[in-house]
């Protein structure tokens, strides 16, 4: 087992799902003060948002983790140093370019986002507004970005998990504070208090730039790329290195899309799809900021796990294929791969059986909804593999089947997603998704046992095992909510639904651990880390 690949892993996810835990718990008082009508608006000022921001990062941020994990590798720590002194130049160009086009292009995104004739002008009115506030936040994230990316490169992931924690805390700071004055002080609009919603994510930026700034200078002049070069510096012109990048950028540009990519699908689609269905204007935007905005957020609280481990397998995976380290490599890979597995596959189970609860606790009660999150639920595992494969695939050099594999499920998603919701109302987009995903890790699959020579019987034994410790664990967690449902009614508010998900989680977490435990999987995962356990089970014997 790499240590350095799950410290770095650990440290990210650590950072990660904290600003997820803060972004879960900002969503209870942020969707109570605006409802589903505001969540929707909030949502589709996001996803053209997003595209966006790939647009202005051009990939550079996993770009130079990438550059600079092969450059340093070599000993050529000159070359990595002036690639990244170039890069923070550009990020604020495109980050500058990108702003001007989102604001100018703000009101044919609102239009195309409420693709129906009777849609109301004031509705598309008010999605260019929340737009136009959102692009602010391009001028800031592309340089916070590529400055993680450069930490990253140097195997220093707590920069990057300190900011995004920073980063958080500053836009929910800023957003409660303006909502709650615009709409409960001044009696303003919904629609301003959405647009001061979203321009958080621009306070939030300067938040975590500030972060990176200090360690930056705290860290400068101890950097590997600060230190004399083992090896005569790249002597190739700029334009060849940022030619280089590009190969590795552009990439990373379509990877970090996938998400995005597929809720534009749905921006484009889903609205008009459910109006021809006979739902209302309020009721097609109620089950869009169910699908989109609410039950996305709560699921991929369980995707921050892939997405640290592909920020660390990247730069680790490049470093070891560069120096030819291929037993390495596939070290890596089965680590990633089976981890994600013990950890992913029980929180999609749990999530599903306890869907009711879940959704009483963040949003308030709604039959429906709770439906909708257990259709959405095992789409979790599908997005972590994705990320992971796609990583995977970057760090043996082999970024074009990424983006092929991306392509082939955007190309299903697209083609089934407004036949699916007029035949199945909101689960046909979940559906839809399910099946993009799906063919893209098959070839991701397909492709990693090919160009990386690995060997997926390992995985697939450990795969079954772990789905029986699952099927297990989840027969307990439905028998704990069932006895605890007969003192406690989770619909009557927060705090019962509170309670109801501390004894169900906590007995469900203790039981596979438990089995986990006993079937020495832990051991196998983790290596030594918990060896004692069965030390000590030996001495009492």
């Amino acid at each position: 087992m790499s240590d350095k690949l799950l410290k770095g892993t650990f440290i990210l996810t650590l950072g990660t799902y904290i600003s997820r835990l803060l972004g879960m718990i900002y969503i209870i008082p942020f969707t109570a003060l605006v409802t589903t009508q505001g969540t929707a608006l909030y949502q589709m000022g996001y996803t053209p948002y997003v595209i966006f921001l790939s647009i202005a990062t051009a990939g550079f941020p996993m770009a130079v983790s990438k550059f600079v994990a092969k450059y340093n590798a070599m000993g050529d720590y000159q070359t990595s140093l002036r690639m990244f002194r170039n890069g923070m130049f550009v990020m604020l160009l495109t980050g500058l370019a990108s702003f001007a086009a989102m604001y100018l292009l703000a009101p044919e995104l609102a239009a195309w986002s409420l693709q129906s004739e009777d849609t109301p002008s004031s509705s598309i009115a008010e999605v260019e507004y929340v737009i136009k506030m959102l692009s602010v936040a391009l001028i800031v994230v592309p340089i916070m970005a590529l400055l993680r990316g450069f930490f990253q490169g140097h195997q220093m992931m707590a920069p990057t998990s300190v900011s995004q924690v920073i980063e958080q805390l500053f836009r929910i700071i800023f957003l409660l504070s303006s909502v709650y004055i615009v709409l409960k002080v001044y009696d303003g609009p919904l629609v301003e208090a959405i647009g001061y919603a979203t321009l958080a994510a621009a306070v939030g930026a300067v938040g975590g730039l500030l972060v990176l700034y200090v360690y930056w200078q705290k860290h400068k002049h101890t950097l590997e790329a600060m230190q004399e070069n083992t090896v005569p510096p790249s002597d190739v012109k700029m334009r060849e290195l940022f030619k280089e990048l590009l190969t590795y950028s552009l990439p990373f540009i379509f990877i970090g899309l996938a998400i995005p990519l597929y809720q534009l699908i749905d921006q484009g689609t889903m609205y008009g799809a459910l109006r021809e269905t006979g739902a209302t204007d309020e009721e097609a935007k109620a089950l869009f900021s169910r699908v989109q905005f609410e039950g996305r957020s709560l699921i991929m609280i369980l995707v921050s796990l892939a997405t640290a481990f592909g920020l660390t397998l990247v730069p680790s995976i490049t470093r070891a294929f560069s120096t030819g380290g291929m037993r390495q490599v596939h070290r890596q890979i089965n680590q990633a791969f089976q981890i994600i597995m013990f950890l992913v596959l029980p929180a999609v189970a749990g999530m599903m059986v306890l869907a009711g609860p879940i959704y009483e606790f963040f949003f308030g009660y709604s039959s429906e909804a709770a439906l909708l999150l257990q259709w959405q639920a095992p789409s979790a595992l599908l997005f972590c593999y994705f990320t992971v494969n796609a990583a995977i695939l970057q760090g043996i050099n082999k970024q074009k089947l990424a983006v092929i594999s991306l392509a082939a499920g955007l190309m299903i998603k697209a083609a089934v997603n407004y036949p699916l919701i007029t035949a199945f109302g909101a689960q046909g987009s979940i559906i839809a998704t399910a099946l993009g995903f799906l063919v893209s890790i098959i070839y991701g699959f397909a492709m990693i046992k090919r160009h990386a020579q690995f060997h997926f019987k390992q995985f697939f034994k450990r795969t079954i095992l772990i789905l029986m410790l699952t099927v297990v664990m989840s027969v307990f967690v439905s028998v704990i909510q069932s006895i605890a449902e007969i003192f406690i009614d989770f619909k009557d508010g927060k705090v019962p639904a509170a309670v109801l998900l501390a004894l169900t989680v906590g007995g469900g977490a203790a039981v596979y651990l438990y089995t986990a435990h006993k079937t020495h999987l832990l051991e196998k995962l983790f290596g030594s880390r918990f060896a004692f356990l069965n030390r000590k089970r030996r001495g009492k014997a």
